[in-house]
């Protein structure tokens, strides 16, 4: 399994939002250059960041930062506010390894299916699920898709990798939805991200115990109630 520490950004700063909400937001670090080698120390091989500027304004407003991370030996994977084509080109020419789709594979599932057809691995799709239904917007509008439904139709379009996100746990330091990962394990030929309230070394172990893809761990690593280098040893099968 997977592990992948996770970097927030939010005007060129480090940060955590807790369930989405851009107005409960803490400031962890102004350099995320510096973060990113802390992980990198710690023995991680790959890092996963999100623009919230862009995932709520509809366009990339962290690239400066995110240029700076390609430069880390990391792979890295991007999303927030990559609604066409030419910013996927950009990140992958920047050296990013994999550019996640948000809002746009639920507003025009049409690109979506072609972009997943043109550039198969390179591209995942995040699916924030709130009660159920996927959330889009930076989180701020709730759709009418059902969450384990979609994440169906991106694996039948293409879409290899998803980002699955229970909005409801994130940032709390309560643990993780582990119910919904079990379902979508159902779903073959799915790689699934598990993201969102990651707390605990047992959810770890239950993840990868379900063959899970790979796991985000943010908050918990920030006010150290998981360790990096604990949470490698346990995706490489220690307990």
């Amino acid at each position: 399994m997977l592990i992948f520490p996770a970097i927030d950004l939010r005007d060129g700063q480090v940060v955590r939002l807790q369930q989405g909400d851009y107005d409960r937001m803490t400031v962890y670090s102004s350099d995320p250059v510096e973060t990113a080698k802390g992980f990198v120390y710690a023995g991680a091989a790959c890092l996963h960041v999100v623009d919230l500027d862009g995932a709520r304004d509809g366009s990339p407003k962290n690239r400066e930062a995110i240029q700076a991370l390609c430069k880390l030996p990391l792979d890295i994977e991007v999303g927030g506010g990559i609604r066409d084509e030419r910013t996927i080109k950009e990140y992958l020419k920047m050296g990013v390894k994999r550019v996640i789709l948000g809002s746009i594979a639920v507003e025009d599932f049409a690109f979506t299916e072609r972009m997943g057809k043109r550039y198969g691995d390179r591209l995942a799709a995040g699916v924030d699920v709130k009660d159920g239904k996927v959330a889009i917007h930076g989180w701020t509008n709730v759709s009418d898709l059902e969450g384990f439904a979609f994440c169906q139709q991106l694996r039948d379009a293409g879409i290899s990798t998803v980002i699955y996100t229970d909005i409801s746990k994130d940032g709390l330091l309560q643990g993780t939805n582990l119910e919904a990962y079990k379902q979508l394990q159902a779903i073959k030929g799915l790689n699934v991200i598990a993201s969102g309230g990651i707390s605990f070394e047992e959810e770890l172990i239950a993840l990868r115990d379900l063959n899970g893809y790979g796991a985000i761990i943010g908050k918990a690593l920030y006010d150290g109630k998981l360790s990096l280098k604990r949470a490698l040893d346990i995706a490489k099968g220690e307990n």
